[in-house]
């Protein structure tokens, strides 16, 4: 096995001028694929208010955010998020992502997903988790893929982007520990 490459960790009220210049330097690229978010987004105040709440969210058992760490350095170069929690026969949520452009395709993401899942399986004790993506950008769908998630089938213009409601492939992974 090689060496783990990135760590996840929840995000600290010192974090907001490092994630606010992330999303900054990858303001066009994220945007291709994500609803769009407030100027204010790409500013520290907000996302120190996004920290705030993620904690707040954390407490009450309703969402999960994680940074996503380069070991080598501790660069903050992306986010993983576990939201829409629901509890009681369901325990399930959904998986989100975003990795700075300059780090994709080396299987950052792919780790850091695995890691999530791990803990949302082990200490948060989720059945399941479902993950979506955009069928335009492979790229996400492989990260899932290969962080063991498994092909549902699509939501036809599920979500709007640009303005434009467009399709979503849905994956989902179980916590093996509930198959037995």
């Amino acid at each position: 096995m090689t060496e783990q490459q990135v760590y996840i960790r929840f995000p600290e009220d010192t974090d907001a001028v490092e994630l606010t210049a992330m999303y900054k330097r990858n303001r066009e690229f994220f945007e291709e694929h994500s609803p769009d978010v407030p100027d204010e987004f790409y500013t520290e105040e907000y996302q120190r208010d996004r920290i705030l709440k993620y904690k707040e969210d954390r407490a009450a058992d309703d969402r999960y955010d994680f940074l996503v760490c380069h070991k080598a350095d501790d660069r903050i170069i992306g986010t993983v998020g576990l939201s829409f929690v629901v509890r009681g026969p369901l325990q399930s949520c959904m998986i989100g992502y975003s990795l700075d452009k300059d780090y994709n395709g080396k299987g950052y993401m792919t780790e850091a997903v695995k890691q999530v899942v791990r803990y949302a399986f082990e200490e948060l004790k989720f059945h399941r988790i479902t993950g979506e993506a955009s069928p335009g950008n492979p790229g996400s769908i492989r990260v899932l893929e290969n962080a063991g998630f498994h092909k549902e089938g699509i939501a036809q213009r599920n979500v709007k982007i640009r303005g434009v409601w467009e399709d979503h492939q849905i994956l989902a992974i179980l916590n093996p520990s509930d198959l037995i």
